[in-house]
């Protein structure tokens, strides 16, 4: 298989150490031990109570009762025993494409966006065409161009909701559309949702709760603040569940008892966690849009209740260079756009912990006109 670097992660894995102050991932705050723990209003007690039961062995090969069941009651209608646990986001979009896709057939993906969602059926084999998104309409892909896309072969439609990295929603309506687009070839539709939005989630639905062939993908790590569990999941029919139930069994086997109790956990207190991690998104974000209007060399389209958003920076130089200087001269982490194909800017993880955002910002201010004015 002749598979991409992943641009996000390469640069991730080599540089995020290196930084003083990280602007540039994706996740709310991350919680620490101590705040999952006084999730429950015990202390932990109840998540002890039940771990310290158990035997250190694989556990649940697809994640215990208790799990899934959380799971499942975060969409209208789905059968607990089609939810399938998964080794992260990753894990989950790398089982369901594998599950579908062949050489030879054809995928449309949104792009650009989360870069397996495209370059992991390319790997595969297949033929893939590209749904453009549209910064004069607000990041969003257009549906003519959908339909002009989709043949009688389509076998799948790859799509982010929200999009990393630049935080546009698809909202219901458009939604439905896809759908009906992909019943007309009868193609599966994987949706990637671990950016779901937590602002107004009823303008939006997941495909699953619309969609008999769609399959969703989602985890611990955005919206829950928990990447530390390497726990996601995929939602689909119990067609699509038995064949990544096969696949499984060669890239993951299970997550282990800790990781399923700790996500169990999470999601069982995941009330508290949104409560949490709204104030943050609609903080931060105030901060963000005070500092574009005073900053000439920034702009955003303000994202909408997910923690993920991309800015345009007006500047000489390209953004991958200038995201490396900035780290080495001040310690500031972004990520450069063109990681993302697309340059002249740079994903910024707004949703860090305020103090970081603050000085990281004024930094990235002072340098641009020290450098370039």
């Amino acid at each position: 298989m002749n598979i991409k670097t992943i641009g996000v992660e390469a640069f991730l894995n080599k540089y995020e150490h290196e930084a003083r102050i990280d602007i540039a991932q994706s996740t709310i705050a991350s919680l620490t031990m101590g705040e999952i723990l006084e999730l429950d209003g015990q202390g932990g007690d109840s998540f002890y109570e039940r771990l310290n039961r158990k035997k250190m062995n694989y556990g649940w090969i697809e994640g215990s009762p208790e799990f899934k069941q959380e799971v499942a009651n975060l969409y209208e209608s789905v059968d607990p025993d089609n939810v399938l646990q998964m080794n992260g986001g990753t894990g989950a979009n790398l089982n369901a494409i594998m599950a579908i896709v062949e050489p030879g057939c054809h995928v449309i993906a949104e792009y650009p966006t989360y870069q397996p969602l495209y370059d992991l059926p390319a790997a595969l084999g297949a033929e893939v065409d590209h749904w453009l998104i549209h910064e004069e309409d607000g990041w969003r892909p257009r549906l003519d161009e959908l339909k002009r896309l989709v043949r009688p072969d389509t076998k799948l439609i790859c799509i982010n909701n929200a999009s990393n990295p630049l935080g546009t929603v698809i909202e219901t309506d458009a939604m439905e559309e896809i759908v009906e687009i992909a019943r007309s070839v009868d193609a599966w539709v994987l949706c990637d949702e671990v950016f779901f939005p937590l602002e107004e989630p009823e303008s939006c639905t997941s495909i699953v709760d619309l969609y008999d062939r769609g399959v969703c993908t989602n985890s611990l790590s955005k919206d829950y603040s928990v990447p530390a569990a390497r726990c996601g999941w995929t939602v689909s029919n119990k067609e699509l569940a038995d064949r990544m139930r096969v696949l499984r069994d060669y890239t993951m086997i299970s997550c282990g008892v800790f990781n399923d109790a700790l996500a169990t956990h999470v999601l069982r207190n995941r009330d508290r966690v949104i409560e949490r991690n709204l104030k943050i998104i609609r903080a931060n974000r105030e901060i963000v849009n005070e500092w574009m209007d005073a900053e000439p060399r920034a702009s955003w389209i303000a994202p909408r209740g997910v923690s993920v958003s991309y800015m345009r920076l007006d500047i000489p130089q390209d953004d991958e260079g200038f995201c490396l200087d900035l780290l080495h001269d001040t310690g500031v982490l972004l990520v450069p756009g063109s990681r993302f194909d697309l340059p002249c800017g740079a994903r910024l993880g707004y949703c860090a912990p305020e103090d970081d955002l603050r000085e990281g910002l004024s930094i990235l201010s002072s340098y641009m006109h020290e450098k370039f004015d």
